[in-house]
């Protein structure tokens, strides 16, 4: 309780499924709408085609955004193999090549540089990527140096393409830092590019504990809210990897929260 007998506003993180199709700024409208207005923000996005789990940051839980976003992230994805893509995955122009990397193949892992898609949200020169690609400009994604954790081929089919040409699909988990593009490793691998992919984990929280959306228009009356005192205790100790920044972070939220 607050001052004065008032009711505690809301505040903390829910950790949300994303649907296909549906964008992240979407997700967050949708939760701010449900909750009568309340302020509200996300750790990290995905893209529109992208599925998984999307931390939707509730109240005073922003004030953590930039923290949580620093998290490392689990990916699964679904890959063509055999073919390329001018974005990197199923929105952009197809072209098979049937050229299919090896097996096993050749996965990154560890530090390595990275140039992100230029169909990406990625600030260049002041204006996202995307937009500029979009209008056919014709410039170079800055690189950017990621660490991939893990990168594993789970499984992988062969597949007529047509015309005489055969590909494979093949699904593979990635762990990795903040900032690493999954359609980039997937490209990386030779001519393939991402038919689906996944979210399933940012740091310590799992998709499995996520829920859908809310429906439009329809009030949230008990949104499962992961409280940020909850969250604190669910991360490595302070100074401990990245995850000593969110302890940071959450040390300002105490010393600010009302009494």
């Amino acid at each position: 309780m607050s001052q004065q007998g008032q009711e505690s506003p809301l505040e903390g993180i829910l950790l949300m499924d994303k649907p296909r199709w549906m964008s992240s700024h979407d997700v967050v409208a949708a939760v701010r709408r449900s909750l009568g207005g309340v302020r509200t923000g996300h750790a990290g996005t995905l893209d529109p085609f992208a599925t998984g789990l999307l931390l939707v940051l509730v109240g005073r839980a922003t004030k953590v955004q930039r923290a949580l976003m620093e998290l490392p992230k689990r990916y699964e994805t679904v890959a063509q193999l055999g073919a390329l893509s001018s974005t990197g995955d199923i929105e952009g122009e197809i072209t098979a090549t049937g050229r299919i990397p090896p097996e096993p193949p050749q996965l990154a892992v560890g530090e390595i540089r990275q140039r992100p898609p230029r169909h990406s949200a990625v600030r260049v020169a002041g204006e996202r990527a995307y937009r500029r690609a979009r209008r056919g400009e014709q410039f170079e994604m800055p690189e950017r140096i990621v660490t991939v954790h893990s990168f594993k081929e789970l499984w992988r089919r062969p597949e007529v393409l047509g015309n005489g040409l055969t590909g494979a699909r093949a699904g593979y988990q990635i762990e990795c830092s903040a900032g690493t593009y999954v359609r980039s490793l997937i490209a990386d691998l030779g001519d393939g590019y991402c038919l689906q992919l996944r979210r399933t984990a940012i740091g310590p929280f799992d998709v499995a504990d996520a829920v859908a959306p809310p429906p439009r228009g329809a009030p949230w009356r008990d949104p499962p809210l992961l409280g940020i005192e909850q969250a604190l205790a669910m991360l490595p100790a302070p100074g401990v990897g990245r995850g000593g920044a969110l302890h940071r972070a959450l040390a300002i939220h105490r010393a600010e929260r009302p009494q």
